[in-house]
């Protein structure tokens, strides 16, 4: 039977790419945004998923015309912050709500019609920025850790119903969004150096994650977490700051540092 797809962010790059993929899959795809992504086969349907009725009034209207969900993919959010000492409450709570209370809508919605069927998933994107902390994304690294501890939470509340929770969490990915704040080619080449496998995510490859975690196949990774950041956790940074170790990574000296 064929399933059906509810990608929240669908016009975004990554939320773009997993809609474009679960299309090509061959499954029914209705995408939710604020724009139309006009992608062939998949449906639109316009909401603001940080409004409770919005986010109803979409999934009736998708599994009106499509059906299920049978799986709900989680993209929609916001990159944004600055230091604590300079976050006013409403900035703090805007990127919770956008990061972590839409996910909360979204899910609610769709899980009647999921532990009915007595089976489903859920994907929900994240970030590595709650392992591994930027400066000055306070709010977006506690949505996001949050994220993950909700994961955990609803894959012990609703496995017995057959459903699935799973985050995809990627480092740096190469959207429009994420190029605009970086300085050009140079700034690339040092983020590629920042992980072992030298590569920066593209939206289509953490799409491959996405579909991965959304099937049944994946039913065991239930409340667990994919880091797609080519190994840069894994590094400790002091090692990026010896030559010695730089040279055993395959990376260019520094320049007179220590070895």
């Amino acid at each position: 039977m064929t399933r059906t797809v509810l990608v929240t962010g669908a016009a975004g790059g990554i939320g773009r790419a997993v809609a474009a993929r679960f299309a090509a899959d061959g499954l029914r795809v209705a995408g939710v945004d604020l724009a139309d992504p006009r992608l062939p086969g998949v449906s639109y349907h316009r909401a603001d998923v940080t409004r409770a009725d919005e986010v109803a009034a979409a999934v009736r209207e998708a599994a009106g015309e499509r059906g299920g969900p049978d799986v709900l993919v989680a993209c929609a959010g916001v990159t944004e912050g600055r230091p604590l000492h300079l976050t006013t409450e409403q900035e703090w709570n805007a990127v919770l709500t956008a990061n972590l209370t839409s996910v909360f809508l979204c899910v609610r919605e769709v899980l009647p019609a999921m532990i009915e069927a007595g089976s489903g998933a859920v994907v929900t994107v994240g970030s590595v920025l709650h392992r591994t902390a930027a400066p000055g994304l306070p709010a977006y690294a506690a949505a996001k850790g949050a994220l993950a501890a909700l994961t955990r939470q609803l894959a012990v509340d609703y496995g017995h119903h057959g459903i699935s929770f799973v985050t995809v969490s990627p480092g740096w990915v190469r959207t429009p969004a994420t190029e605009s704040r970086l300085g050009g080619a140079e700034d690339l080449s040092r983020l590629r150096e920042s992980n072992p496998m030298r590569l920066l995510a593209s939206p289509e490859q953490v799409a491959s994650a996405v579909a991965f975690a959304a099937s049944p196949d994946a039913a065991l990774l239930t409340g667990g977490e994919l880091v797609l950041d080519g190994g840069a956790s894994a590094v400790s940074p002091a090692s990026l700051l010896r030559d010695g170790h730089r040279e055993r990574m395959g990376l260019p000296p520094l320049h007179g540092e220590p070895r």
